[in-house]
C-alpha cells in the first residue's frame, strides 16, 4: 500500500465516520469509517517504515555505486601515454 492510498483510506474513513449522516440497515457506518481509518494508519506506518529502511539501505553503500563519477575531475591522459603502445 502506498502512502497516497493510505492517506486516501484515512480521508474516506474520516468522512464516513464524522461527516456522513445516512443510515444503511445492517451496516454500522461509524465502525466502517473507523476500520478504514485504522487500515489507513497501519498502511501509512508500514509504507513510511519501508521507505525509511529502503532509503537507508540504498545510501549505506550496500555494494551499489553512489553515482559519483570522478572522470571529469581527472586530467586528460597525455598523448604520449598510449596504452596500446605498451602492449606491443
Amino acid at each position: 500500500m502506498s502512502i497516497a492510498s493510505s492517506i486516501f483510506l484515512i480521508a474516506v474513513g474520516a468522512i464516513l465516520r464524522y461527516a456522513v449522516t445516512f443510515n444503511v440497515s445492517g451496516v454500522d457506518r461509524e465502525a466502517v469509517g473507523l476500520i478504514l481509518m485504522i487500515a489507513g494508519f497501519a498502511g501509512l506506518g508500514i509504507s513510511l517504515l519501508y521507505q525509511l529502511l529502503y532509503t537507508s539501505h540504498r545510501n549505506s553503500g550496500g555494494g551499489r555505486s553512489s553515482g559519483y563519477d570522478d572522470r571529469y575531475e581527472r586530467p586528460p591522459p597525455s598523448p604520449h601515454d598510449d596504452r596500446t603502445r605498451r602492449l606491443r
